[in-house]
């Protein structure tokens, strides 16, 4: 082999090893910390980059893109003195890559501390139903604290969430009891007001169903009174119309006074006044006959007429007496009643008499003659 080779090789192999390390090619969201000797010189940015063989050498490579970290359990201690479990979630950038990496040993671990201990100061001041309800408010101090703190690290927060908020186990069964006798209450509310609106509903409707019977009943009285008075004008037209006797019109009242107690559920009845009024008008109605001067063949059918005219009197008495089971009131109105009756069919009678004896004589001595 030829000696001139072996240098050429090796000079070769020098220059590639050189270039190669003069080179440095930096991916996109990437940034390269160069030492010199040991002493930061540079931030390489994405693309190709040159630098001195040998004397630089990259220090850290970090990535510029947000980035998420969860923190494990950290126990936190309320206002009301229980310990709850908190995870949290934190959204970061790295902007100054020469303080990330030359500032903090390690900005992850600086800022989980700084959050155990911002969440500490800040869940220490509020109760467990503060803290519950209260999210919104711990994200913003937990942000305000650590983008203040970790600036100068070259650090952005960007967001910072509570994941879980974790009571004790006897916290949690205290919390689902009380949920369930919250849930027990609506539930009774809502059984409550469903049985007030079904009750007006019903009372609605009772009412309106009253007033249309109400209705109902007041328009069929009303159609009924005036059926009966067209009818008792009817009558009473038919009654003038005819010229009714008077005798008529008695014996119609008599034939009425049976129907009085004609009623199972009667147990007090009155005989009215113009009873007698009545039984007058129908004896004087036969006293005019007589007085009319009947034949002396016909006298004995009027005898006859008037002794069945008495008994079909007396019958009628004694069937308004038989008509229904009455109280001793009025028992003791049917007696004078029947009295009155009896007393009138009696002058009734003598009146006949009377009005019989002197036609006797007269007749006579019309014969003698």
């Amino acid at each position: 082999m030829d000696p001139i080779v072996i240098p050429v090789l090796v000079a070769a192999i020098v220059v590639v090893f050189l270039v190669a390390s003069a080179v440095r090619i930096v991916p996109q969201a990437r940034r390269y910390n160069i030492e010199r000797f040991g002493r930061y010189r540079r931030t390489l940015q994405p693309g190709l980059n040159l630098v001195l063989p040998v004397a630089d050498r990259t220090n850290s490579k970090l990535d510029v893109r947000e980035q998420v970290y969860s923190s494990d359990p950290k126990p936190v201690i309320t206002e009301d003195n229980l310990v709850v479990n908190i995870d949290t979630v934190l959204y970061y950038q790295v902007t100054d890559p020469r303080a990330a990496a030359y500032e903090v040993a390690d900005y992850l671990h600086a800022i989980d501390q700084l959050t155990v201990t911002t969440l500490r100061n800040v869940i220490g001041s509020m109760d467990l139903e503060g803290t519950l309800t209260s999210r919104e408010e711990i994200n913003a101090r937990l942000r305000a604290v650590l983008d203040d703190a970790t600036g100068k690290w070259g650090i952005r927060v960007n967001r910072v969430e509570i994941k879980a908020i974790d009571p004790p186990n006897t916290i949690k069964e205290a919390m689902e009891k009380q949920m369930r006798a919250e849930r027990d209450k609506r539930a009774a509310i809502l059984h409550a007001e469903g049985e007030r609106q079904a009750k007006i509903l019903t009372a609605e409707g009772t009412k309106q169903k009253d007033i249309l019977e109400a209705q109902g009943t007041q328009q069929a009285m009303i159609l009924r009174a005036d059926g009966e008075a067209k009818a008792v004008e009817l009558v009473f037209q038919a009654v003038h119309r005819n010229n009714a006797d008077p005798k008529v019109l008695a014996y119609k009242y008599l034939e009425t006074l049976p129907h009085l107690a004609s009623s199972d559920n009667n147990t007090f009845w009155v005989i009215p006044g113009e009873l007698t009024e009545a039984v007058r008008t129908v004896t004087s109605a036969f006293g005019d006959q007589s007085r009319a001067g009947p034949p002396e063949s016909a006298q004995p059918e009027v005898a006859a007429a008037d002794e069945a005219d008495d008994t079909a009197a007396e019958n009628r008495i004694a069937g308004l007496n038989a008509g229904s089971t009455v109280s001793l009131d009025a028992a003791r109105a049917t007696d004078e009643a029947e009295k009155q009756a009896a007393a009138a069919v009696s002058d009734a009678k003598a009146e006949a008499e009377a009005a019989k004896s002197p036609q006797m004589p007269g007749r006579g001595q019309a014969s003698g003659d």
